[in-house]
C-alpha cells in the first residue's frame, strides 16, 4: 500500500462514477493512457481486476464495490482539507465547524455568532456541544471540537487563547421585591434569600469573595443552569448573581432589575480557544474571526 497516491485514488474514484477510461482523463486533464497506466496499478495493489470492460462500459467488480464508498470519502476529505488550507470561500462552502460553550454561551453568543454566520457563509453548518471542562483537551486533540467559548483558563501548551470581551458579576431580582435606590446595600443583599448556579460551571469566584469577608448568604435554591433563572426570579423573592451580560439578556423579556454587587469581585475574561494546529488554516481562520466579529459588534451586547 505503500504506492498508492491521491492521483491513484482520484482515477478510481472517477472511473467508477462514469465506467469509462475516455470520460475518466477527460474530467482528470491526462491521457487515456494514464488512466491504464494508473488502473494497472491499482489493479497490482489490490490484487484484483477492479473494473471488467463489458459493452456497457466498465463494470466494478466485488472489490471494487468495496473500496468506492470509503475511498471516495476520503478523496473527498482530503481534498477538502487541502482546499481550506490554499483557499477558503465561505459563501461557497460547506465546511462544519463544532463549537463547546455552556449553557450562558449558547443563551448570550450563540444567536449574534449564528446570525452572522448565515449571513456570511449560508452554506456552513455549525455544532454546539455542552462544555465539559475536563474533556476539552482530548475533544481538541482528536478534532470532535474546533473551538471553546468559555471563561475558563485552559493549560495547555498547544491551546490558543483569544480574550473576546471583559465580564464582570451582577445582581439580579424581581421589580416587584427590588429596593426603590439604585444602588443594593450589603445588608440589603445578605437580607435577601438567594439561588445559585453551582460552581461546576465555573461561576464561583463571588462565592470565595464572600468567605473571605466572612459573610454567608442564605441560599434557598441550587440549581446545575442559568437558563432556568428567569422563570424562577419572576415568581419569587430570590436574588441571583450572575454575568452583566447574561443579565441583561434575562432582563429584556422579564421583569427584572439589574444591581451592582455590593462588594467588589474581580472581573472575568471570556476567551475563545482552539489548538495551535489551526493557526495557519484559512477556514479555521476565518470562523475564529467571525465569532470574535460578531462579539465585538455593539449590536450584539
Amino acid at each position: 500500500m505503500a504506492n498508492i497516491d491521491l492521483n491513484l485514488i482520484r482515477t478510481f474514484v472517477m472511473l467508477y462514477d462514469t465506467r469509462s477510461v475516455t470520460i475518466t482523463a477527460e474530467q482528470l486533464f491526462v491521457t487515456q493512457p494514464s488512466v491504464s497506466y494508473a488502473l494497472s496499478r491499482l489493479r497490482d495493489i489490490f490484487k484484483d481486476r477492479l473494473f471488467i470492460k463489458t459493452k456497457g462500459g466498465m463494470e466494478p467488480t466485488a472489490t471494487a464495490l468495496q473500496l468506492y464508498d470509503e475511498l471516495n470519502q476520503s478523496l473527498s476529505k482530503i481534498e477538502n482539507t487541502i482546499a481550506n488550507v490554499l483557499h477558503f470561500d465561505p459563501a461557497q462552502s460547506q465546511k462544519r465547524f463544532c463549537v463547546a460553550m455552556t449553557d450562558l454561551g449558547e443563551m448570550a453568543l450563540l444567536p449574534p455568532i449564528f446570525a452572522r454566520l448565515q449571513k456570511e457563509a449560508p452554506n456552513v453548518e455549525m455544532e454546539v456541544v455542552p462544555l465539559e471542562i475536563d474533556k476539552v483537551d482530548e475533544w481538541m486533540s482528536s478534532g470532535k471540537i474546533d473551538a471553546v467559548i468559555c471563561s475558563r483558563q485552559l493549560n495547555n501548551q498547544n491551546i490558543e487563547r483569544h480574550i473576546i470581551f471583559e465580564e464582570r458579576y451582577v445582581c439580579i431580582i424581581n421589580e416587584k421585591f427590588a429596593p426603590l435606590s439604585h444602588e443594593l446595600t450589603m445588608l440589603q443583599f445578605m437580607s435577601h434569600k438567594h439561588a445559585l448556579v453551582t460552581r461546576s460551571q465555573g461561576h464561583g469566584a463571588t462565592e470565595e469573595v464572600l468567605s473571605r469577608l466572612g459573610e454567608k448568604r442564605k441560599v434557598s435554591l441550587e440549581v446545575s443552569h442559568f437558563s432556568i433563572l428567569p422563570s424562577v426570579l419572576a415568581k419569587t423573592e430570590l436574588i441571583a448573581i450572575l454575568p452583566y451580560k447574561i443579565a441583561t439578556f434575562f432582563s429584556e423579556s422579564n421583569p427584572l432589575k439589574i444591581y451592582e454587587l455590593p462588594f467588589t469581585v474581580p472581573a472575568f475574561e471570556v476567551a475563545l480557544h482552539w489548538q495551535s494546529r489551526h493557526n495557519q488554516s484559512l477556514s479555521h481562520r476565518w470562523f475564529r474571526n467571525l465569532i470574535a466579529n460578531a462579539l465585538s459588534d455593539p449590536q450584539s451586547h
